[in-house]
């Protein structure tokens, strides 16, 4: 769903052994079925930056988001794991699944976290992982957690605009990037002792999914994780390719490609103006007068970056007669 063509860098297993060792923190697949939205800032002013020298953080972010690609998988249920074993010393449940700016939103003032959990894995390392589902919780303080255990599931609690569980990793009350836990960043030189058990892949920004409508959809429904379209009718009102995008930089290219049976060609190229964490875009065409030929039709998206392809999704359609 998410992975093509693109960029990756694969993070060794750590080369130096270490007191910690963490798996990802949720049951899905980073290379297919989610992602890491953004990671912890190690930029000591007032800018951001990821662990790569990148621009997949946000100022003083203290974790790592792993982010699912919309709400319909969220309400379908994706659990939450122990990255470790440990001993959990907190956890909360209670509060809505609700994007912050959402009207009925509560104030989440010091529970910025929303629901939550707390695990302690001794030497004064501990995870916490926020944005828990309301309900889903199951676990509470004082019970032992092997590494893999069900903590909770995914959720939109808290501070969070988008579906995702936030792990921050701490040693003595201090935030560790596990991707690269030294405290000396030299960008450039990306470093072999990580935190994680097995190599995980860093994408620097890339397509979550792409899909044909009959018009431009909203972005709270592309948000939602629309259900893919695989066959329209010849009189559909119009053919229109969108994409969903994370982690886009200003300059960005979004390319949108429809090829139809008789060599029709629909594209547009689109430069973004702004780096935005989640945003989307469409093309397409009306309904000409004859009707749209029935046959199979191809639909391609591409994220360029400085003229190099770093993403790219595919998709084909039927149009009935």
């Amino acid at each position: 769903m998410i992975r093509a063509a693109g960029i990756v860098i694969l993070l060794a297993a750590p080369v130096a052994a270490r007191e910690i060792l963490l798996n990802p923190p949720l049951d899905c697949d980073l290379e297919t079925t989610c992602f890491i939205q953004q990671y912890t800032d190690r930029d000591e002013g007032p800018g951001a930056a990821d662990f790569t020298c990148g621009s997949l953080s946000y100022n003083d972010h203290s974790g790592t988001d792993f982010a699912l690609p919309g709400l319909k998988m969220m309400q379908a249920g994706v659990n939450v794991i122990a990255a470790a074993p440990g001993t959990v010393t907190a956890a909360r449940d209670g509060m809505p699944d609700l994007a912050i700016g959402t009207p009925t939103a509560p104030d989440i003032s010091d529970r910025e976290c929303g629901n939550g959990v707390v695990v302690d894995h001794g030497g004064g390392w501990e995870t916490q992982y926020c944005h828990l589902k309301q309900g889903s919780i199951a676990v509470a303080k004082g019970v032992h957690v092997a590494k893999g255990s069900i903590l909770g599931q995914v959720g939109l609690s808290g501070n969070t605009e988008f579906p995702h569980v936030h792990l921050s990793v701490r040693r003595d009350g201090r935030t560790i990037d596990p991707f690269h836990p030294d405290e000396v960043l030299i960008c450039g030189e990306p470093t072999q002792d990580t935190l994680w058990q097995r190599p995980i892949p860093y994408f620097p920004g890339g397509l979550i999914n792409v899909g044909f409508a009959t018009e431009v959809p909203s972005f709270e429904a592309i948000k939602a994780g629309p259900e893919p379209r695989t066959s329209l009718p010849a009189a559909a009102p119009a053919l229109v390719l969108w994409a969903h995008i994370f982690g886009s930089r200003a300059g960005d290219v979004v390319e949108l490609r429809i090829a139809g049976p008789q060599g029709q060609v629909i594209r547009e190229a689109v430069t973004l103006e702004k780096p935005q964490a989640r945003s989307f875009r469409a093309a397409g065409k009306r309904l000409p007068a004859t009707g749209w030929p029935p046959g199979a039709y191809h639909g391609a998206a591409r994220l360029i970056r400085d003229g190099t392809e770093i993403d790219r999704l595919d998709l084909d359609l039927t149009i009935t007669p």
